[in-house]
């Protein structure tokens, strides 16, 4: 399938450009390679070592992937699968939801985390 192979690509270069050469020296928690590893990252209790950064690569990864589908989205030939209110939700709101949404479906916890951001947000966004 096209979407999921485009996905893979863009989940992909996304850790490549987050983790950069500083990954070795990481919490394991930062590695993002399934839906599973974004939910304990969006996941970590406040009272964590890392909760700052772990919500803030939360945020940074579920932004950067909705915002590369929505340059896509807009590009020749680009096809609009999302569309937000207006006003849109707020984005805390719709990263919790999401991390609900994933946790009830341990079916796509195996999958790239950027498959599982645009099947919430088609699923729960659609254009209509």
């Amino acid at each position: 399938m096209a979407f999921k192979r485009f996905t893979a690509a863009l989940a992909a270069g996304l850790m490549a450009g987050a983790l950069g050469g500083t990954a070795a020296a990481e919490p394991e928690i930062f590695q993002v390679r399934t839906t599973a590893d974004l939910i304990a990252l969006c996941s970590v209790p406040e009272n964590h070592a890392d909760y700052v950064a772990a919500i803030h690569f939360c945020h940074g990864f579920a932004v950067g992937a909705y915002q590369y589908y929505w340059v896509l989205a807009g590009g020749e030939g680009g096809v609009r699968l999302v569309c937000l209110p207006d006003p849109p939700p707020a984005r805390d709101a719709v990263i919790e939801d999401f991390v609900r949404w994933a946790q009830a479906r341990p079916e796509y916890h195996d999958e790239a985390p950027v498959e599982s951001i645009m099947r919430y947000l088609i699923g729960q966004y659609p254009c209509r």
